[in-house]
């Protein structure tokens, strides 16, 4: 029988949270090749920039600690599937998908954290 094993991350260190206004943080989810989603949880619309994954990096994530370079984020009270922005840049009406994470426990444990840290 294989052994299965379930081995969450431990800690999330950020190295640079940035609240943004909610059109920014949309545009910035849109490159040449397609758009990126952002994620939702708890009220706050997100995104993230992983480290690239050197043997250090690694070594980190298989010890359960993860980096995040920079996370932007913005207030919105309820959660929908995709977000549309009309730029005049690229003259076009954009969509971008958003995922719901408010099941992951890594999320709702970041959410939580933040919120605490929110300076109104």
């Amino acid at each position: 029988m294989t052994k299965i094993y379930f081995s969450p991350i431990q800690e999330v260190v950020i190295h640079e949270i940035v609240s943004i206004n909610y059109d920014d943080l949309l545009r910035e989810r849109i490159t040449p090749s397609g758009n990126m989603p952002l994620y939702w949880c708890d009220g706050i619309l997100f995104s993230f920039s992983s480290m690239p994954m050197t043997r250090d990096i690694i070594k980190e994530y298989l010890a359960g600690r993860i980096h995040w370079m920079e996370v932007h984020y913005t207030k919105m009270e309820n959660y929908t599937p995709i977000l549309e922005l009309n730029d005049n840049e690229y003259k076009a009406l954009l969509k971008i998908r958003v995922i719901d994470t408010s099941l992951s426990l890594l999320h709702k444990d970041f959410i939580k954290w933040l919120k605490s840290q929110i300076k109104e």
